[in-house]
């Protein structure tokens, strides 16, 4: 996995609004009482560290913590200000809703947010589909050595308590 570098003032984030503006779900920032909620679902679909993500980024005011809501249901969300400032991420969409470009549409509206609050550039962290960023934002790979800010990060290990 590779860090990308997203300029919050190219010409592709028009073509990436036109885009978002389709989908059919809701994208808001997510309140700080339903806090237990968004990252319950995280927990069960994603991951525990995301999760941490997510309580990072609310805890900003106002929360960098964007949800995408179906017929009333959380079906995904989107972090920034989460690991580092300037950073886009953990971002992730219900199995189920993939597809139907609602990831496309809360990277969208983090990226809206994160230039409103005075960002030039976002970095997406660790990206994993790298493809889908560099199309949908123009979004380039930063060199690097192999190294980054998950570096060193504390992992349970398969099989022990925790």
């Amino acid at each position: 996995m590779m860090d990308l570098l997203v300029n919050l003032y190219s010409r592709k984030l028009d073509d990436l609004r036109q885009r978002a503006e389709a989908v059919e779900a809701v994208i808001r920032v997510a309140l700080p009482p339903e806090q237990h909620i968004v990252k319950d679902w995280v927990r069960t679909h994603f991951s525990e560290y995301w999760v941490s993500e997510v309580g990072a980024a609310m805890a900003h005011q106002p929360p960098g913590c964007l949800i995408a809501v179906v017929d009333g249901q959380l079906v995904g969300f989107a972090c920034y200000d989460a690991t580092a400032r300037g950073f886009f991420g953990p971002t992730g969409v219900a199995e189920s809703q993939r597809g139907r470009g609602i990831g496309l549409a809360l990277f969208h509206r983090a990226l809206v947010a994160m230039k409103a609050q005075g960002y030039a550039y976002a970095v997406i962290g660790s990206a994993g589909p790298v493809d889908f960023y560099v199309k949908a934002a123009g979004a380039m790979p930063i060199p690097s050595d192999n190294e980054d800010i998950y570096q060193g990060l504390l992992r349970i290990k398969p099989g022990a308590a925790g």
